[in-house]
């Protein structure tokens, strides 16, 4: 916002002020959660304490345990962070989205990660404080403080996946699906095409009530009145060479989400339906400077190259060998009678790779002659 705005009708003044209060808020914050981990330490009894303060915040039983939680975790595993809060650069939203990040971690890893958000953020811009930007800066941390329980953790959480309905207000209601992160994406990506399609073609719906309909049509069998365009489920995922070929377990990245374990992602591209395309980067800014022309099928003989490569099977509890096909506890790609041998074991980093580029699912042809680290960085491709 320029000058000449700012100072109009003391718009500047009014947005001071709003700074103003936002710093007050945060300290209040910092400090009425610091209390409640005060409190719980005298009383001992967690859910007896939120039934007593739930009149006096006046707030449900359940919104008062979240805040002691938070409190106690602030005060205990990252007291810089409740610094940050204090000198009211953070509210209690921001800091409960970066502690629901941090939970898995015991107390030492938090703390170290509690360590290494703070020096990022001592030279940040003021958009590294939003509560979006924060949670992404912590998930990054989080996968380097603790990269083999990142991949326990996404088993774990895809093990929990769901659907469910939500009544709301006039009328409405919302249906949400907890589904693993490519499988989201592709579905999104494949709603919005179709919705586009029919924008496109002359419908007055606009896109957010085009995409809920066609969901609808889609989940009851209805035919929403449009094909899906042709690339309307690609989602591209990043992956370098060295991590295909599990010598590292960095540089996973699936776009519009972020960072995911390199087992996730070699599961993603042996996926029979997954396509594979070159990206040559710069060795060394990383950055993609061009696309192979040729897209390619993961053969048999790369797909049993990585669980070769990988020697266990993928869950945390089994060490059985990944050549060996048997039946695990069921789970995503757990289901009784699946083949446990896919490429999923978490090895520690060796090398620093460049990031490359893929997708998961469409069909494709010719195998790859051979797969292996080329001169300058290049990286398979893959899309669904």
């Amino acid at each position: 916002m320029g000058d000449d705005r700012v100072g109009d009708g003391g718009v500047g003044d009014r947005i001071e002020q709003l700074r103003g209060l936002r710093v007050r808020r945060a300290g209040l914050d910092a400090e009425e959660l610091a209390l409640l981990a005060d409190l719980s330490a005298v009383v001992g009894d967690d859910r007896g304490l939120a039934e007593e303060l739930t009149p006096v915040l006046r707030v449900s039983i359940r919104e008062v345990e979240r805040r002691i939680a938070d409190g106690k975790s602030l005060t205990r595993r990252m007291p810089q962070l409740l610094a940050s809060m204090r000198a009211g650069e953070l509210g209690a939203y921001g800091a409960r989205r970066v502690l629901t990040v941090v939970d898995p971690l015991d107390d030492d890893a938090a703390r170290q990660v509690d360590g290494l958000l703070a020096d990022k953020l001592a030279e940040a811009p003021e958009t590294a404080w939003q509560p979006g930007n924060l949670a992404q800066r912590a998930r990054r941390l989080v996968e380097k403080v603790d990269p083999g329980g990142h991949t326990e953790r996404a088993r774990r959480a895809r093990v929990e996946r769901k659907l469910e309905l939500t009544p709301g207000e006039h009328a409405m209601s919302t249906l949400e699906a907890s589904l693993p992160a490519e499988v989201a994406a592709a579905c999104y990506s494949r709603v919005d095409g179709m919705a586009r399609s029919l924008r496109h073609g002359g419908d007055g719906r606009t896109l957010e009530q085009l995409r809920a309909d066609v969901t609808a049509d889609l989940l009851l069998g209805r035919h929403p009145g449009v094909t899906a365009p042709e690339a309307a489920a690609m989602v591209y995922l990043h992956l370098p060479v060295d991590t295909a070929l599990t010598m590292s377990d960095e540089g996973c990245e699936l776009d519009g989400y972020g960072p995911i374990p390199a087992p996730i992602a070699r599961e993603i591209m042996t996926n029979a339906r997954s396509t594979w395309r070159a990206v040559l980067c710069d060795p060394g800014t990383g950055e993609p400077v061009d696309l192979g022309r040729t897209r390619r099928r993961p053969s048999a003989v790369i797909r049993d190259l990585v669980r070769v490569r990988d020697r266990e099977c993928v869950m945390p509890w089994c060490h059985r060998p990944a050549r060996l096909e048997h039946r695990v506890r069921p789970g995503p790609r757990h289901q009784p009678g699946h083949d446990a041998t896919r490429s999923d074991l978490h090895r520690p980093p060796r090398t620093r790779p460049h990031p490359a580029t893929t997708t998961p699912g469409e069909r494709t042809a010719r195998p790859p002659r051979r797969l292996q680290p080329p001169r300058r960085s290049q990286s398979p491709r893959w899309s669904r």
